[in-house]
């Protein structure tokens, strides 16, 4: 994975070697020129004189002390009762403390020694110390130091940047240890240093491939370099670090020579696994632009090395890359890259060409026809339009209910505003390119995998990133090998892929447990697989160049899909120099922070909290955190998106702040103008074109954006739910009045209150029935208008092809004819959207014109009118909305709030007619309306409350006892809510002993 890069003083000090010129203008994340280390000065000299005197008084000055100043601390023979039950003096305690001291000598040493024996012999990664912790991390640092001036230092150097790191971070390789920023990470834990290696392991290979392309023909399989690692000389071993000193010019280019050579096999039969732990006689391909006289060139004769060295060169240029053909996408298991996963094969016959009607799984984003004005980006954001397309149902529906139950601006649960303009054309872009199955599918997936993993007692693993490929398969790519996946999922292309097919997704249930990746987040598509990056572990900063608008673009459709995606919990999203207006996607989760300052001085905060939470849990990451019992509590991910630029000391800050980001949950997104950003972590650039680029993580992506107008279209759409809005009355009027007296008969009324059925029309052919009665249902419940694309991906929600839309559109106009007039009952408007002709009419019409004008037209200057109004719209209400829809079908349902505004309009109709009987003390008529409109609206508090009432007012204490019981048992163990307790204390004050008696 990509290394993590600083320009902290003691690296920008060092001179540059001269580095060959690059062979493309672009890349940010380009591969870094060597950087020649200076030679060791009078300074290294200094700290190797201090680490001396250190050690010295450690090792052999404190028991020298202990033994002048207190003596032997341990009484003369064995203890009695006695002594046990004496006053403990002053004396007692320097003893006491004594002998801590010398234990606390004792393991000190012990790591020293164990240190000086690891460095001396070279045999790598020292042993740990049971118990040692920071002792063993000083040890190391002290040794490393007195050892700087001497030639075995050369393999310790890459780790002395790491003073003040934990003991777990420090005894992973070499590789890891040495990508870290120096000076940065005092406080990261075992997690990050985990990560970092992976991220190590990255740029590695990333540097590999721009050394070998920076080489030119040097690199070239016919001319490549050989190392043979040499047999000690003296106290001296060999190691990658000085042969990259030697021979690349920068001792830290040994990660090049590691990844070049990585898992290959040696004459000796072993394999290359750590970067410290080579042995003499093995065989290290090097970079192309390797110097040097004990270089090997092959297929030369190469006359300076046995017949015997030859031949192991050249059986060991046949297990290279380059003698497989080349590295692939997915690397071996040792490659962390976020590489694209292999797909599986295609069938070796083309599947048939569909027939008109016929229901096939053409991908949605690959409908054929033009976009007709609808915004692109949305339409190719398939997660992002189903996490907003869901958040705006909710958020419409949770108005509806306040605009009832408050009667917020007199709307009483009618329709929330119909919108025009880019609204509307972002609302259609939502509807065709949602894909709430694939949100359904990623969320139940994940959540079993993450059951599947606490039921062998297993923790989660670190996953960079999750690809969601054209056929439906879910990849994941794991930070570092996990072992075997629990079932169904599989391994795919290596160690790091655990792979889950559509089918063995689709029998997932749901499971109870917490969202074990919510920071995944859309970035784009490659080769018709979808990425989502885990920006949550991240161990450190993610940097984000290129223009203003372009970045702005990305911000927005990342803060906009994590607020409302379907596969999180919780999540906080912290935006700082941008989105004040994405606040209403929603409140809940979005925050905004005026500047650096305020965001540094937060993430501070919020930093020590989780690590400190984290300690006392016992946890060493929140992904062990969220698999246990406070998994719903303090682990929810808290994701940063900084778009402005911060200044290089604001930038080292925040990276010092990010080190221990992936371990506790948080991530962190920085955009930057075109210059480097210190401390980032992972580099990402986005084109003017729409292309996201990242090299050092093998990514050019067809980056997912959400353009500034589509953004402000969007967040209208949000903000039109608000009930105060058209408090003018306006929000009350129905968008579409028939004509509800007796010269109003409609030539063609369909029924959708209840049962299906449509008067006025021959029934169609019975292949095509069900397809066009559907067609018919969307247009009706949406007079406004529907766009064609919109239809089709109601009809068909994997994909049609244009032929096939158009064939239904001429079917579906054949079938409802034309007016008298001779104008076609199917029409299409000015904006190309379909609509209906007026003289096509469904009950729901009707019943919406009732009560508008029993409540607001003629009925509310007119009591008898009122009534009669009232009566008739109730009639009308004979069950659910499509009571009978086959199953498979009207699937589109899901994204509209009819199913909300039916029985809040049935609520609101039946509480008027009961209103309108009890005026005139007529109960038993205001319980007849009640009961019907309760048919319908069983949830609605409202009406059992007016029942309540109606039956009080009957005077029959009997029969109010018996709902009051009815209502006790309809409630289960949730109880009555409190507003229906205090109506029956003071009704029927006796209800409490009733329910008593049966429980």
């Amino acid at each position: 994975m990509p290394r993590r890069r600083t320009t902290s003083s003691a690296s920008s000090t060092a001179p540059s070697a001269p580095s060959a010129p690059s062979s493309s203008p672009t890349p940010r994340n380009r591969t870094p020129q060597p950087v020649r280390v200076r030679r060791r000065s009078f300074g290294d000299f200094v700290k190797a004189f201090f680490a001396f005197v250190a050690l010295a008084g450690l090792v052999a000055g404190v028991p020298v002390a202990l033994a002048l100043t207190v003596g032997w601390p341990l009484p003369g023979g064995a203890p009695s009762l006695d002594w046990l039950q004496r006053e403990i003096t002053v004396e007692t305690f320097l003893h006491i403390l004594t002998v801590i001291v010398w234990l606390a000598w004792a393991q000190f040493t012990a790591c020293v020694l164990v240190e000086v024996k690891a460095a001396l012999s070279g045999a790598g990664v020292p042993g740990r110390v049971p118990g040692s912790g920071p002792s063993q991390l000083l040890a190391r640092q002290l040794v490393a130091a007195l050892l700087l001036v001497g030639a075995t230092a050369a393999s310790l150097t890459p780790g002395l940047s790491q003073l003040g790191q934990s003991l777990e971070g420090n005894q992973r390789p070499a590789v890891a240890a040495a990508q870290q920023t120096p000076g940065l990470f005092a406080q990261q834990q075992e997690q990050a240093a985990a990560t970092a290696g992976a991220l190590a392991e990255q740029a590695g290979q990333a540097e590999q491939a721009a050394a070998r392309a920076d080489g030119g023909g040097s690199a070239a399989h016919g001319d490549t370099k050989y190392y043979r690692i040499q047999p000690p000389e003296g106290r001296h071993h060999d190691s990658l670090w000085e042969v990259a000193e030697r021979h690349l010019g920068d001792g830290r280019r040994y990660k090049e020579i590691f990844e070049l050579n990585k898992d290959r096999v040696q004459p000796d039969g072993s394999r290359l696994s750590e970067a410290s732990l080579i042995r003499p006689g093995w065989i290290m391909e090097m970079p192309g632009d390797a110097r040097g006289g004990e270089l090997v060139e092959m297929p030369d004769e190469a006359p300076n090395v046995s017949e015997q060295v030859q031949q192991q060169i050249s059986d060991y240029a046949r297990s290279g890359d380059h003698a497989q053909g080349g590295g692939h996408a997915g690397g071996g298991s040792g490659d962390a890259r976020v590489s694209l996963p292999e797909q599986r094969p295609a069938p070796a016959t083309p599947a048939p060409a569909p027939s008109a009607g016929q229901d096939h799984a053409t991908p949605a984003a690959g409908q054929a026809g033009a976009s007709f004005g609808l915004p692109e980006a949305l339409l190719a954001a398939p997660l992002l339009a189903a996490g907003l397309l869901g958040a705006l149902g909710r958020r419409r529906r949770q108005a509806l209910w306040q605009s009832a139950l408050g009667a917020v601006g007199g709307r009483r649960g009618m329709e929330p505003p119909t919108p025009t303009g880019d609204a509307q054309d972002v609302q259609d872009a939502l509807l065709v390119g949602a894909d709430p199955d694939g949100v359904r599918l990623l969320d139940r997936s994940l959540r079993g995998l993450a059951a599947s993993l606490a039921a062998e007692s297993r923790a989660l693993p670190v996953v960079y990133a999750a690809w969601m490929s054209g056929d439906g398969d879910l990849h994941l790519q794991l930070a570092q090998p996990a072992g075997k996946p629990p079932a169904p999922w599989q391994l795919g292309q290596d160690q790091t892929f655990w792979m889950l097919t559509r089918a063995d997704a689709e029998r997932y249930e749901e499971a109870e447990t917490a969202a074990p990746y919510p920071g995944l987040v859309s970035l784009g598509t490659m080769d018709d697989s979808r990425l989502l990056l885990n920006l949550e572990a991240v161990p450190g900063i993610v940097s984000l160049s290129g223009t203003e608008a372009d970045r702005a673009a990305v911000f927005a459709s990342v803060a906009a899909e994590l607020a409302t995606n379907g596969w999180s919990d919780r999540m906080t999203i912290t935006l700082v120099g941008f989105g004040d207006d994405l606040t209403p996607l929603a409140p809940n989760r979005i925050r905004h922070l005026d500047g650096f300052e305020d965001l540094f001085e937060t993430m501070s905060a919020e930093t020590r909290q989780r690590r400190g939470a984290l300690g006392a849990a016992g946890h060493d990451s929140v992904l062990t955190g969220r698999t246990g019992p406070a998994q719903h509590t303090r682990w929810a991910p808290h994701l940063v998106l900084l778009a402005a630029q911060p200044s290089d000391e604001e930038a080292l800050r925040l990276a010092e702040l990010a080190a221990d980001a992936g371990r506790l949950g948080i991530g962190y997104l920085v955009g930057t103008g075109g210059t480097d950003l210190p401390g980032a972590a992972w580099e990402m650039e986005i084109t003017g074109q729409g292309r996201l680029l990242a090299p050092l993580l093998g990514l050019e992506l067809d980056a997912q954006l959400l353009p500034v107008a589509q953004q402000r279209a969007v967040v209208e759409l949000f903000s039109d739910t608000d009930p105060e809005h058209g408090s003018d009355g306006s929000g009350n009027r129905p968008p579409f009045l028939v004509d509800v007296s007796e010269q109003g008969r409609p030539a063609v009324y369909a029924r959708l209150v209840g049962t299906y059925e449509i008067i006025g029309l021959d029934a169609p052919d019975g292949d095509r029935s069900a397809q066009l009665h559907e067609a018919l249902a969307l247009l009706l419940l949406h007079r406004e208008g529907v766009h064609p694309r919109v239809l089709s991906s109601a009809l068909w929600p994997r994909g049609v092809t244009e032929d096939v839309r158009d064939a239904l559109l001429d079917r579906l106009r054949t079938w409802l004819g034309t007016d008298p007039d001779g104008g076609a009952r199917l029409r299409t408007d000015a904006t190309g959207r379909l609509t209906l002709a007026r003289s096509v009419v469904s009950d729901l019409d009707v019943l919406r014109s009732l009560y508008y004008e029993a409540t607001q037209g003629r009925g509310a200057g007119s009591r008898q009118v009122r009534g009669r109004l009232l009566t008739d719209a109730l009639v009308l209400v004979r069950g659910p909305l499509l009571a009978d829809r086959p199953e498979g079908r009207y699937r589109w349902l899901t994204h509209e709030i009819i199913d909300a505004q039916l029985p809040l309009l049935v609520a609101d109709t039946g509480l008027a007619l009961c209103e309108f009987h009890l005026e005139r003390d007529r109960a038993e008529k205001a319980i007849e309306a009640l009961n019907a409109a309760l048919r319908t609206a069983p949830a609605d508090e409202r009406l059992w409350h007016e029942l309540l009432r109606a039956t009080h007012a009957t005077d029959d204490t009997d029969r109010l006892r018996a709902l009051a019981a009815d209502l006790i048992g309809r409630s289960g163990a949730r109880g009555l809510p409190p507003r229906t307790e205090a109506l029956l204390d003071e009704l029927l004050p006796t209800w409490r002993d009733g329910a008593a008696a049966a429980g």
